[in-house]
């Protein structure tokens, strides 16, 4: 059985080695517990609380709770405005004689699409690390540790001098699998997006702008866009057989208190899934300009190892392609700042031909 707590701890959990970057970890860490905690706290309100009260004086109040709850309510779209108690008993609830009716039906899924979501978050991390099949960390060699024996330290830079030595220009495809799970990331945010709008017939991509748009207006003037998309106050329609066996059908009001919160939930991932989106948008362009600029490789590599002298960046960064470079660049990200200064100069020396003594 799938172990929801646990992953969440694992989450939580920093890593030993940093195989990644910080908008990959927004992907698959920040938003994944977002997501997860969204659907638990829905789940605790939806199964555990009572999501549904209808109210009808002909049928029992479980069996039109229950059958109201499996065969989704509805409200009328053109009688959401209107004086509440005057004009409408509730925004989108008057008298649907000849009216046009919506069915809400999404509220059922609710905490199983954010379950969903949160996996499809999780998918470029984990084929990632399947694909980088813990080469990072094998290299670091416990060189994060400033406190390491000399010998020990001396053989370890030179065992990682030899890789690069021999491995030199054969490491674009680990590097490129990296791009395309970036790639996947934004693919996946943007996606999502519009699966969120499909799964509330077409209301999630305006709907964050909408809600601001909303609590900016004259209180006289306000259409609420959460009770559109997340009504509150629905209305139900239950058919059953007379005593001479025609068919009565019995409306009943039903109130949506689960709606509460999920109307804060999406509004909530509204806002982050399109700043989670610019932010990743930006990386790709980041990402872009290293992949196509040698000169901003240096500039970055330079940025990583601040101690080392400058021509020896300039050596490592005209003799590597972008695979070697990234390779370096992830390391200086786990090791040592002093020891990646001395692993600088020794490749330096060694990549211009020059064997450490």
């Amino acid at each position: 059985m799938f172990d929801v707590f646990g992953s969440v701890k694992g989450l939580l959990k920093v890593d030993s080695v940093c195989i990644d970057n910080n908008v990959f970890r927004l992907h698959y860490k920040a938003t994944v517990i977002i997501l997860i905690a969204f659907s638990l706290l829905v789940t605790s309100r939806q199964y555990i609380g009572d999501p549904i009260d209808c109210i009808t004086d002909e049928i029992p109040l479980h069996v039109m709770d229950t059958y109201c709850w499996i065969y989704s309510t509805f409200t009328i779209p053109n009688r959401m405005g209107g004086r509440i108690g005057h004009d409408v008993v509730q925004p989108g609830v008057a008298n649907h004689a000849g009216e046009e009716i919506k069915y809400h039906k999404y509220y059922q899924w609710v905490c199983f699409v954010l379950f969903f979501q949160a996996i499809l978050f999780y998918v470029p991390r984990y084929l990632w690390k399947t694909w980088e099949g813990g080469r990072i960390k094998m290299l670091v060699l416990d060189l994060n540790c400033p406190l390491v024996n000399e010998e020990c330290k001396t053989d370890r830079k030179k065992l990682l001098v030899d890789y690069f030595s021999t491995n030199l220009h054969t490491q674009n495809f680990y590097a490129i699998r990296f791009f395309i799970c970036e790639i996947l990331n934004f693919i996946n945010v943007v996606g999502q997006i519009y699966f969120m709008d499909f799964f509330l017939d077409g209301e999630f991509t305006t709907y964050g702008s909408d809600v601001v748009k909303f609590t900016e207006m004259e209180p006289e003037d306000r259409g609420d866009p959460m009770s559109r998309v997340f009504p509150k106050v629905t209305k139900c329609t239950f058919h059953k057989f007379g005593p001479s066996g025609t068919v009565q059908k019995f409306d009943g009001l039903c109130v949506l208190p689960l709606n509460i919160v999920n109307e804060k939930i999406y509004v909530f991932l509204w806002f982050w899934f399109v700043l989670l989106s610019i932010v990743t948008g930006i990386s790709l362009l980041y990402r872009a300009a290293t992949v196509l600029g040698p000169q901003i490789r240096m500039y970055l590599l330079r940025a990583r190892s601040r101690l080392a002298p400058h021509n020896e960046i300039e050596t490592i960064s005209r003799k590597c392609q972008i695979g070697d470079w990234f390779v370096l660049y992830q390391l200086g990200k786990n090791i040592d700042p002093l020891i990646y200064k001395e692993l600088v100069a020794d490749l330096a020396k060694k990549l211009d031909g020059k064997e450490t003594v």
